[in-house]
């Protein structure tokens, strides 16, 4: 069964998207929601089954505000499905002006995150 795990820096950029942008980051927790549920249905993440969804270099995944109503900023909720322990990761969330900075640092998570994992497969034997 698929769980969500949430960075520091996703329960920060939240805090921020509830007061600047409410409408966009309701947007993109609807289609979180129904990525989660395609997920727990047995979809795999990759390529992606939905218009919202944008393949970023390391295995992340950004979902976009498609399909929550007129004239919303552009914004996307970074996240890294993890297939093998079955969890989804909340990265992070941004706009255009963070993306490239955003995705640098998706991808730096997500090293880390791989690399323990690994050595914890190492010391479990």
């Amino acid at each position: 069964m698929w769980k969500t795990l949430q960075t520091d820096e996703f329960d920060r950029r939240f805090k921020r998207y509830e007061k600047k942008a409410p409408r966009e980051l309701q947007a993109v927790l609807d289609n979180l929601d129904l990525f989660l549920e395609a997920l727990k249905a047995g979809v795999k993440p990759k390529p992606p089954a939905f218009g919202f969804l944008h393949v970023e270099p390391s295995d992340v995944l950004a979902i976009d505000q498609k399909g929550g109503g007129n004239k919303l900023a552009q914004t996307r909720l970074y996240v890294y499905p993890d297939t093998t322990a079955k969890t989804l990761y909340l990265l992070t969330l941004g706009d255009k002006t963070s993306q490239r900075e955003d995705i640098k640092n998706c991808k730096a998570f997500v090293e880390h995150i791989k690399t323990h994992s690994k050595q914890e497969d190492i010391e479990n034997g």
